[in-house]
């Protein structure tokens, strides 16, 4: 039988955030093996509102919406605006593999107009988080309201004098939006102007105050995209609250549950007999174990808080943690504090079945230590790298923002 995945159209976010799982299988030391995705995207949405892992490229904030728009100034119908916006966005893919080259961000690169996940669906949310996209609906949604949208501007209201006046539901985008270049999309690049780079800033800045997305756009630390976690920013200038307090939460959760991760490979290496990577495990969870040894005193601090970690996960998410991820971070975490220095993570017997009964609750019959195919499908790295919030994604795209300012958004005010 075919496994798949279903669900229901109001559940937009819940919805993109499963297209997000799906594509990131392909993706081997991103899976998320111990079922923390609860806790990581939360985190990713309280540091960097508006993004997702699967973004490449700033300018497609904007590719979007300009494809839309032209659609609706032709009035494309309802049951024809899915199909013309796909062929447009083939366009624009095909353009940006001719202008910029396929190794540069292009989404689509290797599918083309064949490609599954298309730039308007990973940005969508993104778009309606940085006030860019005014329709308060899913995608499949705003295709279908067209219909209903052109006849409402048939027929604006107008003041005494005769003058149209906009009314709610008169535009599905933000009326600032810089115009279509000329020439697009076969003139489709990825570098922004300078009042292009300005309008995304600005939105930033307007409907993310307080993260670290803002700061970084802000561009008030120029070494900050240099850095290769998160954190690493704090390292190099003060931080306001509670974006202090956030990443603080953000960097203890990553480094303390790294090394269920290490230890899960480590494992799976014992059991198919691949003692040259196990030896690499090995190692890296002796670093792992010396990192938490040197933040003891760090890490202790930050779980006598750990009220206020489920309070901001369930804060970002809108509804609480589910119990047994809780219930496993806790056990988890717990274990590894209560350890003098963890000599030797990989020799617990508590600290193994604590991770192989988490991965046969989530996998079920398709566990790698009960299932032989799903074990010799194992790529050898799978949820082995640590957490970073989607600190990949968000470098290139405030990096294309500030370039776009060129040193101007060094001057920008602080969020």
């Amino acid at each position: 039988m075919t496994s798949s995945f279903t669900w229901l159209d109001y559940s937009e976010r819940e919805r993109r955030a499963m297209l997000d799982v799906v594509d990131l299988f392909r993706e081997q030391d991103t899976r998320d093996e111990m079922g923390l995705a609860t806790v990581r995207d939360a985190f990713s949405d309280l540091l960097f509102p508006g993004t997702g892992s699967l973004q490449t490229r700033a300018r497609y904030f904007l590719f979007t919406p300009w494809i839309y728009l032209d659609l609706e100034r032709r009035r494309t119908p309802s049951l024809r605006v899915a199909s013309r916006g796909r062929a447009e966005e083939a366009r624009v893919i095909e353009a940006l593999k001719v202008n910029e080259g396929p190794e540069t961000g292009v989404i689509g690169a290797r599918s083309g107009a064949a490609l599954r996940r298309l730039p308007s669906s990973i940005y969508w949310l993104g778009l309606a988080k940085w006030g860019i996209l005014v329709f308060p609906g899913s995608q499949d949604a705003y295709h279908r309201s067209l219909d209903r949208f052109y006849e409402r501007q048939g027929t604006r209201l107008r003041t005494d004098d005769g003058e149209a006046f906009d009314r709610a539901g008169s535009r599905n985008w933000d009326g600032g939006l810089p115009p279509r270049p000329e020439g697009f999309p076969e003139a489709a690049v990825f570098a922004l102007t300078e009042p292009e780079a300005a309008y995304l800033q600005e939105q930033v800045l307007r409907r993310a105050p307080g993260t670290l997305l803002a700061f970084l756009v802000a561009g008030q630390d120029p070494e900050a995209l240099a850095t290769k976690f998160p954190w690493e920013v704090e390292e190099t200038r003060a931080l306001p609250e509670p974006l202090g307090t956030h990443l603080r939460h953000a960097r203890c959760f990553a480094g303390a549950m790294h090394g269920a991760g290490l230890l899960y490979n480590l494992m799976l290496c014992e059991v198919s007999r691949r003692d040259d990577r196990a030896v690499g495990y090995a190692e890296r969870l002796g670093a792992w174990a010396a990192e938490v040894a040197g933040r003891r005193e760090a890490l202790s601090a930050w779980w006598k808080e750990r009220e206020l970690l489920w309070h901001l996960v369930a804060s970002a998410r809108g509804a609480p943690v589910p119990f047994p991820v809780r219930a496993f971070v806790e056990r988890w975490v717990g274990w590894v504090l209560a350890q003098s220095g963890l000599p030797a993570p990989g020799a617990s017997d508590d600290a193994r079945r604590m991770v192989r009964q988490r991965e046969e609750m989530l996998k079920r019959g398709l566990s790698r230590f009960a299932n032989k195919r799903a074990l010799e499908m194992w790529g050898g790295a799978s949820g082995a790298g640590r957490l970073d919030y989607r600190w990949g994604s968000v470098r290139r795209i405030v990096a294309d923002i500030r370039e776009g300012l060129g040193h101007g958004g060094r001057d920008a005010r602080a969020p």
